[in-house]
């Protein structure tokens, strides 16, 4: 190989870990989806909402758990929030229609993290309680709620933040 210069392009530069630039489309929409969907659920579930969060692990044992258990559900909660971030922005890094046309993806991301959560998730987690079947109008405020407070602040963090 003597002789022979290698050189990368810039735009193809990313980190150790392959998240060059998505760390703040991440952490913005993330952030902002997690907000707005804790502040749903205390709005609609109530202040002690995050220990049905943290029962996903602990069971029923969640809902007679102290302030640690609380801070787990919210810990938790953004967890939960910041993973789907991540995955959308990830995907927007080879499927560039996500931010170009983020409104319309935004709002289908919203449905798909409502079907992943609802039909995968919950099923499969700890909570004491059955999923299901849903109503009518639970199934649509669900679906709304998930598009408006999800789906469209990741994508609006990955239009937003994203580097081009």
């Amino acid at each position: 190989m003597s002789g022979v210069i290698l050189q990368r392009d810039n735009s193809e530069r990313v980190s150790a870990s392959g998240f060059g630039g998505l760390w703040l489309p991440i952490l913005v929409g993330g952030g902002l989806a997690g907000t707005f969907d804790l502040i749903a659920a205390f709005i609609s579930f109530g202040w002690g909402m995050p220990r049905g969060i943290a029962s996903g692990l602990l069971g029923s044992r969640a809902f007679s758990g102290g302030a640690g258990t609380w801070i787990l559900g919210v810990f938790l909660h953004y967890v939960i929030a910041f993973g789907a971030a991540t995955i959308y922005c990830l995907a927007s890094r080879r499927l560039t229609f996500l931010r170009d046309h983020f409104i319309v993806c935004g709002l289908f991301y919203g449905i798909a993290c409502f079907l992943f959560m609802n039909l995968i998730v919950l099923p499969l987690s700890a909570v004491p309680f059955k999923v299901g079947p849903f109503t009518v109008s639970g199934l649509r405020n669900g679906l709304l709620m998930q598009m408006l407070i999800i789906g469209l602040p990741i994508s609006f963090g990955a239009w937003k933040f994203s580097k081009r």
